[in-house]
């Protein structure tokens, strides 16, 4: 995949991995970054060059046909779609408040939502050359963190997709990437020890970066490799280690 010369939609894009990826990619690309706070996407915009920042929720059906018809009039060339937006709370199932409400936000935003905007941007993208879809998934597609379960699923949830979707896709000239980093040190994972124990986005960005100009389909960020290499020899042992059970 080529990776400059590029029209570049980031979903997610005002801070985090999508911002550290927008930092990245609007070197040598056009970057649309889309988030739901307007400051926030000002404030990210105004450090970065060749951006356009776009309100919109893509949670939201009305707020996506907006975006996707913005699109098609501005940025008919648009041939990269990065789906990092995403939702992540910790949910007891035992003994949790709102254990439903708060699954629902997590499967809408991190897998329905990926699939309609995918859905809806396909038709532009098939027009291109060479075009990509990057969804970013994570290390708990293979195996579940307890207090994180509902949001482990939506994330094996858009894993099962992806591959779908990369084999639908296999004669176009759109290739499908599946991004899957470990825990990584942004605000969005304060809550369940970003922090203490995450990665740089930085470093996600970057891997990113490089897995495009290689063609490598299923990035497993930094530990992830081993983490899945763990998982297919044994996922018994794999549930126990990202759980920290012995």
């Amino acid at each position: 995949m080529k990776t400059s010369k590029n029209t570049i939609l980031i979903t997610g894009g005002s801070a985090g991995i999508g911002f550290e990826t927008a930092r990245l990619l609007s070197k040598n690309n056009h970057v649309i970054i889309v988030g739901r706070n307007q400051e926030r996407l000002d404030a990210a915009a105004a450090q970065l060059q060749n951006v356009t920042a776009i309100k919109a929720d893509i949670s939201d059906a009305l707020d996506v046909d907006a975006l996707v018809n913005k699109l098609q009039h501005d940025f008919p060339q648009l041939n990269v779609v990065i789906n990092n937006a995403g939702a992540a709370q910790y949910n007891d199932l035992i003994s949790g408040d709102d254990i439903f409400g708060k699954a629902q936000t997590e499967m809408f935003t991190n897998y329905l939502s990926v699939v309609r905007l995918n859905e809806k941007l396909l038709p532009v993208l098939q027009k291109q050359s060479e075009a990509a879809i990057v969804n970013v998934s994570s290390i708990v597609a293979f195996a579940p963190s307890i207090k994180l379960a509902t949001y482990a699923a939506t994330k094996a949830a858009l894993h099962s997709y992806t591959r779908a979707l990369r084999l639908a896709l296999r004669d176009s000239s759109v290739k499908v990437f599946e991004l899957m980093p470990p825990l990584v040190n942004t605000e969005f994972s304060a809550e369940i020890g970003g922090a203490e124990r995450g990665i740089p986005a930085s470093q996600v960005a970057d891997e990113l970066l490089a897995s495009l100009e290689t063609d490598n389909y299923e990035i497993r960020v930094a530990g992830t490799e081993q983490f899945y290499r763990l998982y297919l020899s044994n996922p018994d042992d794999a549930l126990k280690a990202i759980n920290s059970i012995k």
